[in-house]
């Protein structure tokens, strides 16, 4: 194994003899697979492209008819009414740590910019954060951790299958960016974590079939074999944000059913999914601009109730969306109505009998946990509410043309915006975003392009001018958004100049990225 990457400071720390031949180990015995299921993804894509559907699989219904249960919740994941999620930078990592949420999901994926330093120097922060040792002190303020017993459980989310990690080269081909990111942390922080009563916990991203799910658990399996940890020990969740997912969470969750913490409601991925799996199949699967869908769409009601109840049904945990609203101090009056809008949102979610939430930032933790409460009030799950009423068909999750909304100019103009602003601070090094009060990740990013480029696909007109949105429309756009970009402080050209050049790529070439996220991290040093 070779690290083409620069060694910094302290990396020696992380990329040690031991830890790489580790890493190196689980990437020859699974990285043929891994490219195999890729494969399987692109097949799969062409037969939707060519007017095949998604349905329930025939071949497993024997899984779904039949009678099992996944592990019981580990320690620290009994109750998660509560979870944070962010990068694992040096001040998010003690922020989220202390911040009151129950779990703190750590995020290597798309709230890290996959920058070289961020991917290993996260690895350090967490085992500093384990050992104790982690501190950082900015502006005069210094950050340290609470006591143990007050901290959130960790639950690392390394990268998706799909990416790679080109600074680190495993007989001559670059290792899987999941492998490297999931065995590092496996490697110098599972005995870590089982010293202090809780275990190696992860978020699994982006798996499109059961048979992912299935090459994961075989890598857990191995990883415990070689480390002397007795299988069973590692505890997953994992986020339905594919579309094909949803056709398969039983399946998912029984391949994993050793290792199963649950299932996640990954509500902005999924949303793109949609978008690209259907792309080419007209307005039957054209969804209204990005602001105008809710949880409340009749397939956004199927894809979640269907989660609860098959969670339940098998004694896992469903875990909710993400609150991504980020509190200002600045204007009271936006911040009730947002703030009225995550606790609706979570009172959704608690009564449908979901387990838990998600939230982006600290301030939204005493919300989230308020409302999650006044249902759970002393228990700590809800898995004893089975949800037998919720009856959902295929047909009902592929009822995307019942979504309510329109398409304007605003919309238009919304999703060049965030998306510029996102991959110019992606590119600097920066994964979780502040814009306009939301806290934006690559999955925003990804529906913002991705509809950007149906919409020009599918001659769509826009409600509130009656232009047709086409190549040259949405070039004139860009320039503009970027004008006025241009004038707010701290704007820096070079990185817009590069954000441009992918966003072009990424929303208006005929050919469609299936993540922007590739083309991104090629142009990265």
């Amino acid at each position: 194994m070779e690290i083409t990457g620069p060694m910094l400071g302290r990396f020696d720390e992380v990329l040690t003899p031991e830890a790489l031949e580790f890493v190196g180990t689980l990437q020859r015995e699974f990285g043929a697979r891994r490219l195999e299921l890729l494969e399987a993804r692109r097949a799969r894509q062409a037969e939707l492209s060519a007017g095949g559907t998604l349905a329930f699989l025939p071949e497993t219904a024997h899984v779904r008819d039949g009678e099992w249960q996944v592990a019981p919740p580990a320690p620290g994941l009994e109750d998660r009414r509560v979870e944070i999620t962010g990068p694992v930078d040096r001040k998010m990592t003690i922020n989220a740590l202390n911040s009151g949420a129950k779990v703190w999901l750590a995020d290597f994926e798309d709230a890290n910019s996959p920058l070289w330093e961020n991917c290993v120097l996260g690895q350090l922060n967490l085992r500093e954060a384990l050992d104790r040792t982690i501190d950082f002190e900015t502006g005069g303020k210094s950050y340290a951790l609470k006591p143990d017993a007050e901290l959130a459980t960790i639950v690392v989310r390394p990268r998706g299958w799909h990416l790679p990690e080109k600074h680190a080269v495993v007989d001559g081909a670059e290792i899987s960016a999941s492998l490297f990111d999931f065995g590092l942390y496996f490697f110098h922080c599972a005995q870590r974590q089982l010293d202090k009563g809780r275990g190696p916990y992860f978020y699994l991203p982006k798996m499109e079939s059961h048979l992912e799910a299935r090459l994961w658990n075989d890598v857990f399996n191995r990883a415990q074999d070689l480390l002397g940890i007795p299988r069973g020990t590692i505890r997953a969740t994992v986020l339905i944000e594919t579309y094909p997912a949803a056709f398969e969470m039983e399946e998912i969750l029984y391949e994993l059913r050793e290792h199963s913490a649950g299932l996640n409601a990954g509500r902005w991925d999924y949303l793109f999914s949609v978008i690209k799996k259907f792309r080419t199949r007209g307005r039957e699967f054209l969804l209204p601009e990005r602001n105008a869908v809710t949880m409340t769409a009749p397939f956004m009601r199927a894809y979640t109730e269907l989660l609860v109840r098959t969670c339940h049904k098998r004694g896992a945990h469903a875990i909710g969306g993400m609150a991504a609203f980020i509190p200002s101090r600045k204007d009271p009056e936006v911040n009730a109505v947002a703030l009225e809008k995550v606790r609706a949102d979570k009172t959704r979610e608690s009564g449908d009998g979901f387990d838990g939430s998600w939230v982006a930032h600290p301030d939204l933790v005493p919300i989230c946990r308020e409302v999650f409460d006044g249902v759970l009030g002393g228990a700590p799950n809800q898995l004893g509410n089975k949800r037998e009423d919720v009856r959902v068909t295929a047909e009902d999750l592929l009822n995307v043309s019942a979504t309510p909304g329109g398409i304007t100019e605003n919309g238009l103009r919304g999703n060049v915006d965030v998306a510029l602003r996102y991959l110019a601070a992606w590119m600097g090094g920066l994964g979780a975003v502040a814009i306009h009060n939301l806290m934006e990740d690559a999955a925003t990013a990804e529906i913002s392009r991705s509809q950007i480029w149906q919409w020009i696909h599918n001659g769509i007109e826009l409600g509130d001018t009656g232009q047709v949105v086409t190549k040259e429309l949405v070039e004139q756009i860009i320039a503009e958004e970027l004008a006025k970009i241009a004038e707010e402080p701290g704007y820096d050209k070079e990185l817009f100049a590069q954000a441009e050049a992918l966003f072009k790529e990424v929303a208006l070439d005929d050919r469609f990225a299936e993540f922007l996220t590739l083309p991104a991290y090629a142009r990265m040093p």
